[in-house]
């Protein structure tokens, strides 16, 4: 037996033996897999804590971090036996998916053995401080300042469009410590708690109804030296890597982000006969369309995050992942919309709309922000046509 054969039989042993049946296939429970321990309760707290316990948080991440050394082999047959019971992910977050990476790669030692634990273990909820009300697609216009103060900077002014942040523990962020030279070399990346007195967290509430983005306000607030990733004034180069980590998540959410229900789900609900068939030849069309697109999406994304397993760091194509991704997922949330008809208009009227229609509104509310999020597409297709096309400038 080779040792990938005795890998996946020991895995789906351990897997069977120590994934609770109640958190199988079960949608509130993968929804809390975006939450540290104590925001959850029950099996999805034992889940956690055995996954990490075992490195399988963040599996192929060192194991002196708290990660499980796998090779990206092996990570691969864990996902697909985590699929073959319905496993939801044990935690996701903007600490696996974004800081983990971009700490792994420039961060010290020290940041590693403090940071890093924290996010394997899912005890530890980051959030990301980039957008401003004057800079978002341009992001290195941003102003919010960080004062050198010795052995440690002073944090003033503020985000926006802050996932998360009234959940979270701790903040990376972009802040200005140069205004006199040019504005992307003027710019520092720190990490600091979210329990210091002078952060102020205020929720946004978007047309979809509740929302995960806050503003943040900034008054003095205190951002240690030795929470300095990389170098003053330097803060750009590492910003933009974690940008294309972000970029890869976003972009590898598939199309269903969250939904019990796909598109083709939707279809024979509302337009099909009685024996299951959709008669419309333009509809049948669009949902086979749809089905390659989607299809061809996951292959690609799949083939991607293996060259990256396999020790290739993300580089531009996580901006053709963003950006086909976020399309998708947006055409899918219309297309699912389109075929419910008048029962696609109901946001907070469980009276007259079922719990699904209300979900598959909302979430069609929401998938607008994707093409917004993590970079908007005008920007993703702005650096496809100069990184990977090297096309010439207009």
């Amino acid at each position: 037996m080779s040792d990938l054969n005795k890998f996946r039989e020991d895995t789906r042993a351990w897997l069977d033996a120590n994934c609770p049946a109640s958190i199988r296939a079960n949608k509130e429970a993968a929804a809390e897999s975006q939450f540290t321990k104590k925001r959850r309760s029950g099996d999805s707290v034992v889940w956690l804590e055995r996954m990490a316990e075992k490195g399988w948080v963040a599996p192929t991440w060192p194991r002196e971090y708290g990660g499980g050394g796998l090779s990206a082999e092996e990570a691969g047959i864990l996902r697909e036996e985590m699929r073959r019971i319905k496993a939801p992910p044990p935690y996701m977050g903007m600490g696996l998916t974004m800081i983990g990476p971009t700490l792994l790669e420039f961060g010290t030692e020290d940041q590693k053995q403090r940071h890093i634990p924290g996010i394997t273990s899912g005890e530890v909820h980051w959030c990301q401080g980039y957008s401003e009300p004057n800079a978002g697609s341009d992001l290195a216009n941003l102003q919010t300042r960080a004062e050198d103060q010795g052995d440690h900077f002073l944090v003033n002014g503020s985000k926006i469009w802050t996932s998360g942040a009234m959940y979270a523990d701790w903040m990376f962020c972009l802040t200005r410590t140069d205004s006199s030279v040019q504005k992307q070399k003027g710019i520092t990346f720190l990490l600091f708690p979210m329990d210091d007195p002078g952060v102020t967290v205020k929720p946004i509430r978007l047309i979809s109804g509740e929302s995960p983005f806050c503003q943040v306000f900034f008054d003095n607030v205190k951002a240690r030296k030795d929470d300095l990733v990389g170098k003053v004034n330097e803060g750009w180069t590492v910003g933009k890597r974690l940008l294309q980590h972000e970029r890869n998540s976003i972009g590898g959410g598939g199309t269903r982000m969250g939904l019990s229900v796909g598109v083709v789900d939707v279809a024979r609900q509302y337009r099909a006969d009685d024996e299951g068939r959709i008669e419309d030849p333009l509809l049948r069309q669009q949902l086979i369309q749809h089905q390659i697109n989607s299809q061809a999406f996951a292959l690609t994304n799949k083939r991607i995050m293996d060259e990256a397993m396999n020790g290739q760091t993300p580089g531009f194509t996580t901006s053709m992942l963003k950006y086909y991704g976020s399309e998708l997922t947006k055409a899918s949330s219309e297309m699912m919309v389109s075929m419910m008809g008048p029962q696609g208009l109901g946001r907070e009227d469980p009276e007259h709309y079922s719990n699904q229609e209300l979900e598959i509104t909302r979430a069609w509310l929401f998938h607008k922000a994707l093409t917004i999020a993590g970079g908007c597409s005008e920007v993703q297709l702005d650096i496809i046509s100069k990184r990977i096309l090297e096309l010439p400038p207009y």
